[in-house]
């Protein structure tokens, strides 16, 4: 795999550095012609997009619907698609889960939209077999929404974003990078596509290359894989931490469309001759071999030959990462995973929209045709993407192969990826075909001692390890005859059961609301002075939004806001919410601290301490890279719901992150100096005078006092990156709700 250092050319179906205006080649990637059709702004460099489509899930569509409810919705202007394969067990919480989708299926009704009823499809199936579109493009309220191998550029975001779009609003960013994939080659019998996706991953993620960009898939070796094979390469393009991705179609894209039974969706998509990338991958396909991301990130991935041949050194490593993000608070170790020499594996999860796949699951069938999982603590559970997968699984014989070899079958759900299903035992070792391992995702609660691990694999790998009696496996070591087997594709499944208003809206339904839905906490508008206290200090490389607002258990009070906000921080910072609550409260002993603050200030300055003294007041956090994972507005809104008005770091992990804390009214904060030797520390306050000019203003930085316990006080600049025109009248309003009831 070789990373350009430079821009390149596509030429003759060739890259190459030779070219004569980067400006004009920029115009010729596909990426630039479906942004620029869906662009309202007049401004090639500053889009303005309005999406064909867009989709949410059931912990994200009610927070969603209360925002655009709050903010006038009368009406879904497009076609909206409320999903249910997060909460679909309606086992957590008692009823409250059920009562999310029947919100979702009233409000489906009431404004016009499409429900899909619990275990029917997992979100981004339901989108690749029902929405996508060559040319199209659909903003989804969960991070994966990637849909570039069917030719339909995705994107993923927080809830407010979709809120904007409901109400005829804009997606409002600069235009992206792009980046060519330029693929040569074939794979080799055994490899996958998660294979493919853990290999790029691990090339771009700690570098930043693709961060914010798009990524356009070019090159001989697309011509080589299957339709199915290409969406789970791209599904997993999300942990590069890009902002979207298209693929040249071709007619095997064309067949996928027309096995679902919308041939009118396709058509081709190419690069024009001479397009320039800013920058380029090419990767030869059939170099790729069998892969495992160890704990805990996509992209510490290595061969499956690499970790067996050298498995104590790889452990030590995923010790040391262990250390960063646990500290002391748990005792990690998987050495007691080597017996004789090799690792075993407690269980294997095959899910979601990577792993559900048709051609994942048929391959690892005839991977264990005829053999057996055993009888050990080793447990494999396959989850199709949707029914209509699954019925043809049936038909097939797929699922006779998987249950005779022990396997256990399930229906649709994203539980294995998100931490509310096979949540493993304490101490556990789990390899899964799904999209993230992060650190406490996985039903881990390092508080009580608790500690389970995920590593990333593809379907055919695992497979092979549950051949081999859980003991860690290369799909290549078996000499297996892939089937093959064609997929056939019955709309039928979701005509009797899928709701479709076919955007014919029903004023007349009324909601119907549980007690747990609860609507957004009134928000103050942005104050002239801000005085912050820092409330938790987090100085990992990066911190997720699982870390700032925990999956799993949790996810049922996603449409609690109060309920949901006392979970933030929970599994890094167990003393975050106290802390913040004190001050979002005005406890007496912050009052006294303020008043200590404001002194030391007034003693630096007289006019500064009479500004802190009625300057608005609110916490924050530091961390040196928050917000990498999942779309979640949650991981802002909980912070702001306690009291939050900003977040200073040394930069945002996603474009997605730091939008969520812009649509709920918070302060992306920029300290440009690093993590070490901050001129603040966690229970220090910062005054930031002028907070209102410089946001209205467009001023380029502030300057900020900190002050620290024993008084002194210590200046330095703060700035918040560029922000658009409505981005500013929404922290000054302080939340996208406010900004539109104004």
């Amino acid at each position: 795999m070789k990373l350009w250092e430079k821009g390149a050319y596509l030429v003759n179906g060739k890259l190459t550095d030779a070219g004569s205006n980067p400006a004009d080649g920029a115009k010729k990637t596909m990426a630039y012609s479906i942004l620029q059709k869906h662009n309202t702004s007049g401004d090639a460099a500053k889009l303005k997009i309005k999406f064909d489509k867009i989709t949410s899930h059931d912990i994200t569509y009610v927070g969603i619907i209360q925002t655009a409810r709050a903010s006038g919705l009368e009406k879904f202007p497009l076609p909206y698609v409320l999903t249910n394969c997060h909460n679909s067990l309606c086992a957590v919480g008692g009823t409250i889960n059920e009562d999310d989708h029947m919100f979702g299926l009233t409000c489906a009704q009431k404004y016009g939209g499409i429900y899909v009823p619990p275990h029917q499809a997992v979100i981004h199936q339901f989108a690749r077999e029902m929405l996508a579109e060559c040319g199209a493009m659909i903003l989804g309220s969960d991070s994966h929404t990637r849909y570039g191998a069917l030719g339909t550029m995705a994107i993923g975001e927080g809830g407010g974003e979709l809120a904007k779009q409901l109400l005829n609003k804009t997606y409002d960013v600069a235009y992206p990078g792009v980046v060519a994939i330029y693929l040569t080659g074939a794979p080799v019998p055994g490899v996958g596509p998660q294979d493919v996706a853990l290999a790029i991953i691990k090339a771009v993620f700690d570098n930043g290359y693709v961060k914010n960009k798009v990524m356009e898939f070019v090159g001989p070796g697309v011509a080589s894989l299957s339709a199915d094979f290409r969406i789970g390469v791209d599904v997993m393009t999300t942990e590069t931490t890009c902002l979207s991705s298209i693929w040249r179609t071709d007619a095997k894209v064309e067949e996928w469309y027309a096995i679902h039974g919308r041939p009118q969706a396709y058509k081709e998509l190419n690069p024009e001759d001479g397009a320039y990338y800013d920058g380029a991958i090419e990767i030869d396909l059939s170099e790729i071999r069998p892969m495992i991301a160890m704990p805990f990130h996509p992209s510490c991935a290595y061969t499956i030959d690499e970790v067996n041949a050298n498995l104590l050194d790889v452990l030590a490593e995923t010790e040391k990462r262990a250390k960063v993000s646990f500290g002391d608070k748990v005792n990690f170790s998987l050495k007691n995973k080597v017996i004789d020499g090799k690792l075993y594996v407690d269980q294997g999860v095959i899910a979601g929209c990577a792993g559900g796949g048709f051609e994942n699951i048929c391959a690892a069938a005839d991977i264990l045709k005829g053999k057996d999982t055993g009888n050990g603590k080793f447990l494999l559970n396959v989850y199709p993407a949707s029914m209509p997968v699954y019925q043809e699984l049936m038909k097939n014989g797929a699922f006779s192969s998987l249950v005779s070899a022990g396997a256990i079958i399930k229906t649709a759900f994203c539980g294995p990826c998100f931490g509310a299903g096979d949540t493993p035992a304490n101490g556990a070792f789990s390899i899964r075909h799904s999209t993230r391992n992060f650190p406490n995702r996985e039903g881990s609660k390092i508080q009580n001692g608790q500690l389970s691990s995920v590593a990333l694999m593809d379907a055919r790998s695992i497979a092979a390890t549950a051949a081999n009696k859980g003991f860690l496996t290369a799909a290549t070591e078996y000499d297996t005859e892939f089937s093959g087997k064609k997929y056939f594709f019955d709309k039928a499944i979701y005509d009797k059961r899928v709701y479709d208003s076919k955007g014919i809206a029903h004023p007349e339904v009324e909601i119907q609301f549980g007690p747990n839905i609860k609507d957004w906490p009134e928000q103050k508008a942005l104050g002239d002075d801000l005085l912050v206290k820092v409330v938790s200090e987090i100085h990992d490389p990066v911190t997720t939004t699982d870390e700032l607002i925990p999956s799993g258990e949790t996810s049922s009070f996603r449409s609690n806001p109060l309920g949901l906000a006392e979970f933030t921080l929970s599994r890094k910072d167990p003393a975050y919410v106290g802390r913040a609550k004190a001050v979002r409260d005005m406890d007496a002993s912050i009052a006294a601290e303020i008043k200590t603050v404001v002194d030391a200030l007034a003693k630096k300055d007289a006019e500064l301490g009479k500004k802190a003294a009625a300057a608005q007041t609110g916490s924050t956090i530091f961390a040196v890279k928050p917000g990498d994972g999942s779309a979640r507005e949650q991981a802002a809104s909980c912070q702001r719901v306690l009291g939050a008005s900003a977040n200073i770091a040394n930069e945002y992990a996603t474009k997605r992150y730091r939008s969520n804390l812009i649509n709920w009214g918070m302060l992306p904060f920029l300290y440009k100096d690093g993590d070490k030797n901050l001129p603040f520390a966690n229970d220090d306050y910062v005054f930031i005078p002028g907070v209102k000019k410089m946001i209205a203003e467009k001023l380029p930085s502030i300057t900020a006092y900190a002050v620290k316990k024993d008084g002194t006080v210590n200046q330095f600049e703060l700035s918040v990156g560029d922000l658009t025109d409505d981005e500013r009248k929404i922290i000054l309003a302080g939340c996208l709700i406010n900004f539109y009831r104004e």
